[in-house]
């Protein structure tokens, strides 16, 4: 199976990496950039191939487009007479929907919208997947088989990606943004800002061990730590008076309309 990687950026490289790991063929993957040198920096790393982008889609049973959504117009002027009728196209460009791509593409091609996140650099991501109309059976699984190479995969129907975007594409921001709180904090607190950052870490990574793999609801898991009149109830307090459960909520329809609007533009 040959695959084309059209874009050389963070998760276009981050893909190519996982699908070498993962046991894939490198002569049977193809990357391609904007930046010709750039493309060639990355097939080196990886020893894959380097080409055009309308020769690595001539060649390919998968594409996946990942540039930025901005130049997805100009990619799709350039490879979609190369793209044969059976091949699958996945796109994880964030706001192009299938449609749009299937406008641009030749009658019958396989077309898949994911939103992956950057987790997936450390093969942690979480990505979800939507069928374009003539995307069957056998090229979902072969786009969630691909995707899976970076972490864990779901399919939705594509009316939920807005709201994807919001909450997992965008959500490693909200997480980092907590987690510099934490650390400024501990600081203040008079703790060296490595030993702050450690424990800010590990107790991200324990709690959310802990939602995963108790089954637990959240706020089971919240009030276990949380004794009456004790420092956490006391932390909690303060921040539901400054609604900060709230902001989140606000914080991540906002995202979703941004997305809305992003999209409404692809």
């Amino acid at each position: 199976m040959g695959i084309a990687i059209l874009g050389a950026g963070v998760m276009g490289s981050t893909l190519l990496s996982a699908l070498v790991r993962a046991g894939h063929d490198p002569h049977g993957i193809t990357v391609s950039d904007k930046v010709a040198e750039r493309a060639r920096e990355v097939a080196d790393e990886h020893g894959v191939q380097a080409g055009e982008p309308g020769e690595a889609a001539r060649a390919a049973d998968v594409l996946v487009l990942a540039v930025k959504p901005q130049d997805m117009g100009g990619l799709l002027d350039e490879v979609a007479a190369e793209v044969h009728p059976g091949a699958l196209v996945i796109s994880i460009a964030a706001g192009i929907s299938t449609g749009y791509l299937e406008s641009r593409l030749p009658d019958g091609v396989s077309v898949v919208r994911a939103m992956p996140n950057t987790p997936a650099l450390v093969d942690q991501g979480m990505s979800v997947l939507a069928r374009g109309r003539h995307c069957g059976v056998e090229h979902a699984a072969s786009a969630e088989s691909l995707l899976s190479t970076v972490g864990a995969v779901a399919t939705l129907d594509e009316r939920h990606l807005d709201a994807v975007t919001a909450l997992s594409g965008s959500g490693p921001a909200y997480i980092f943004y907590v987690v510099e709180a934490m650390i400024e904090a501990g600081v203040l607190l008079g703790l060296p800002r490595v030993s702050a950052t450690e424990l800010t870490v590990q107790t991200l990574f324990g709690a959310a061990s802990m939602i995963r793999e108790t089954g637990q609801h959240p706020t089971v898991l919240r009030e276990q730590v949380s004794s009456p009149g004790g420092a956490s109830v006391t932390a909690l307090r303060h921040l539901d008076d400054h609604k900060v459960r709230a902001a989140f909520v606000t914080a991540i329809e906002a995202a979703a309309r941004r997305s809305g609007e992003l999209s409404a533009g692809g």
